[in-house]
């Protein structure tokens, strides 16, 4: 054996019991102890008994269970979420439904307030423990449901019959692991990994580690199919990784995990690009160079106004920004209206030649669309090709409307076609954002409705008056991480 290969063979061992040794040390942090378990069964019980009393008072048949990750052994110490549901009869008419769940979760939560989702549920403390009190219809079938949340009955079911002790303390390790790098939480404003998938995903690769092996080397589209639902595709079983011309699946999603309780449901849909991307970078990372703070969520500390000024003049872009009063919505909904108006802004500049650089949008008690530019003025005049001339009619249609037009200049020739410069509509980014014109652009309704009643527009660095509201975010614009 060459000096060469005996580095090798003694090096692999060392990187393996650096990478399990980071592995226990996160896993001792993050299991919770006996009396935290203990505790949480306590409050559970309690809530589920008196939950269930007060259910089948009203309605013959309705039952109570316990879901989520607290009830499959699979939440983090420290999480402090009961998710209690209360399953109504079928034949039970939704607004019954809904007045009996408000019912249960005040008797069950006398402290509580009501919130709504898709339809209204109780949510309230109890001992430190934040508790969801939601009804839902018992169904036979998740394909059957009603709303959203009568699958997830079925997901409890179907992950306790899989998930055993060891596979229940890795789900802890990749959540915790997806938490450290920002991309666990299926929110609208998040777009990351939920619970449920990342259980699916341990099931699925057989652990934590094998998980990371796998998405170090994914190449999306991904489908993985746990039931083999098949949808089209004749090799099911082989399904891992499979290549997006090897599927037949009414899904574009660069991940798509089948929901193997509703074939007709991509649980990964909900995941970004970039949070699916940002998992194997971190995994190949992790995997090269084990460390523990990878498991750590960072806050950025806050941009100041001279770092801030530093990378403007640094980056010699312009960037503009529109703020406005925030939208009185849920993140849920209020993040959906921002990246469908910023996308309509952004397409706005770029037709008109400002060459959006990169964009973002945040909000708090404001809400604002940064758009960084690396045009941000054109020449008074645009060119406009008309067609060639040899097409007759067309030609002679484009030269007519333009021919007696005192501001443009032409038309005339240029190789074989006519060609016309126009005065331009708007020769700087700020009078486009300006204008009315901005709302032809697609806007989220809201947030149309925000900025019909009053908005301002900040251009280059006046953006610093956004540093008081949002530095973290603009620390996290001007110095990315993966």
């Amino acid at each position: 054996m060459s000096e060469e290969d005996a580095e090798s063979d003694d090096s692999e061992p060392t990187e393996r019991a650096d990478l399990e040794s980071v592995i226990a040390t996160i896993r001792e942090r993050i299991e919770p102890d006996d009396d935290e378990r203990e505790r949480l069964r306590t409050v559970a019980g309690r809530l589920i008994d008196r939950a269930d009393a007060a259910a089948t008072e009203r309605a013959p048949g309705a039952d109570v269970l316990q879901v989520g990750s607290t009830a499959r052994n699979t939440w983090i110490s420290g999480d402090r979420d009961i998710d209690i549901f209360v399953r109504f009869p079928p034949d039970t008419e939704r607004e019954a439904l809904e007045r009996y769940g408000l019912e249960v979760g005040h008797a069950t939560l006398p402290d509580g307030h009501e919130e709504y989702a898709e339809h209204p549920y109780v949510k309230g403390c109890v001992e430190g423990f934040d508790i969801d009190i939601v009804p839902c219809f018992r169904l036979e079938s998740a394909t059957d449901i009603r709303s959203a949340v009568d699958r997830t009955p079925f997901h409890t079911q179907y992950l306790e019959e899989r998930l055993d002790d060891d596979l229940a303390a890795d789900v802890r390790l990749a959540k915790q692991f997806l938490k450290g790098i920002g991309a666990y939480g299926s929110d609208l404003r998040t777009r990351g990994f939920s619970g449920y998938l990342t259980e699916l995903l341990v099931v699925e690769y057989g652990g934590f580690r094998p998980l990371l092996e796998a998405a170090a080397n994914w190449h999306p589209q991904v489908i993985l199919d746990p039931e083999d639902h098949g949808r089209g595709r004749e090799a099911a079983a082989s399904s891992r990784d499979a290549e997006v011309g090897d599927a037949d699946l009414p899904f574009d999603d660069p991940l798509v995990v089948i929901d193997p309780t509703d074939p007709e449901r991509n649980v990964a849909a909900v995941c970004a690009p970039e949070n699916v991307a940002r998992l194997q970078h971190y995994a190949r990372e992790f995997l090269e160079e084990p460390r523990a703070d990878v498991f750590e969520p960072t806050d950025l500390e806050p941009i100041d106004e001279a770092g801030l000024r530093e990378h403007l003049e640094r980056r010699g872009t312009t960037p503009v920004a529109i703020r406005f009063d925030a939208p009185d919505l849920v993140e849920d909904q209020l993040y959906p209206q921002l990246r469908k108006s910023l996308e309509g802004i952004t397409t706005g500049l770029d037709d008109r030649g400002f060459d959006v650089f990169r964009a973002t949008t945040v909000a708090d008690e404001t809400a604002t669309i940064l758009v960084e530019l690396a045009v941000s003025e054109r020449p008074a005049v645009e060119r406009h090709d008309g067609p060639p001339i040899h097409v007759r009619t067309h030609a002679e249609g484009f030269y007519d409307t333009y021919a007696d037009d005192p501001d443009a200049y032409g038309p005339f020739v240029d190789g074989d076609r006519y060609v016309t410069e126009r005065p331009r509509e708007f020769t700087t980014a700020e009078g486009f954002l300006e204008s009315d014109r901005l709302f032809d652009v697609g806007l989220g309704a809201h947030v149309e409705t925000a900025l019909e009643d009053e908005y301002e527009v900040l251009v280059g660095e006046e953006i610093t008056a956004l540093l008081e509201e949002f530095g973290p975010e603009l620390a996290r614009y001007f110095e990315p991480r993966p």
